[in-house]
C-alpha cells in the first residue's frame, strides 16, 4: 500500500525520561486532525470563558482561603490549560497520514481482517493519539498494531504482548 505524508504541520507525542522533553512522532489521520482542532476550538473559545466565569463566580463567595468552589474551579482551569498546550503542540507539529492507492500491505490507516485462534476478528491501523481498541481502532504502536505493520494478505505474523504470544493471519487489507 502507497502511504503519503501529507505536507502539513507534524504531531509529536511528547514525553519525559531523565527528566528531559523526548518527541516521537505520531501519526493522524485528517479525520483525526480535525478531531483535535475542533477539540481546541471548543476549549480555547468556550471552556475557558465558562472556567472563568466560574472563578469569579467562587471569588464572590468571600474568603480564598476556605473556598473549595474557588479551588475547584481553579483545579479545573489548570487542567482545560494544560490540555490546551497539549493540544496546540500537537498541531504544531503534526503530520497527517493518507493512505493512497493499493492494498498490497498493511499500513496506517489500513483496516485489517485477521484470523486469530480460528476467530476472525478486523481492526483499523491508526497512530497512537487516535487509537480505541473498543471502536476496534489500535495503534500502530500496540504490539498487534506494529506486528501487522508492513504484512500481506495471506501472511502469518507473531504478535508478542506482555501477556501472551500468538499467530494472527491476515485475511484481508483494505
Amino acid at each position: 500500500m502507497l502511504t503519503f505524508l501529507a505536507n502539513l504541520p507534524r504531531i509529536h507525542s511528547l514525553s519525559m525520561k531523565n527528566n528531559k522533553i523526548i518527541e516521537k512522532n505520531v501519526y493522524l489521520t485528517a479525520k483525526g486532525l480535525s478531531e483535535l482542532q475542533g477539540e481546541l476550538k471548543v476549549l480555547t473559545d468556550t471552556k475557558r470563558r465558562e472556567i472563568a466565569e466560574k472563578i469569579q463566580r467562587a471569588r464572590e463567595y468571600g474568603d480564598l482561603a476556605e473556598n473549595s468552589e474557588y479551588d475547584a474551579a481553579r483545579e479545573e482551569q489548570a487542567m482545560i490549560e494544560g490540555r490546551i498546550v497539549e493540544l496546540e503542540e500537537m498541531l504544531k507539529n503534526a503530520e497527517v497520514i493518507a493512505v493512497l492507492g493499493g492494498k498490497a500491505q498493511v499500513n496506517i490507516g489500513s483496516k485489517v481482517k485477521v484470523q486469530i485462534d480460528g476467530k476472525t476478528d478486523e481492526f483499523i491501523i491508526v497512530g497512537k493519539v487516535e487509537a480505541d481498541p473498543s471502536q476496534k481502532r489500535i495503534s500502530n504502536e500496540s504490539p498487534v498494531g506494529s506486528a501487522l505493520l508492513g504484512a500481506k494478505k495471506g501472511d502469518v505474523v507473531q504478535v508478542t504482548t506482555p501477556a501472551a504470544s500468538f499467530k494472527c493471519k491476515i485475511l484481508s487489507i483494505s
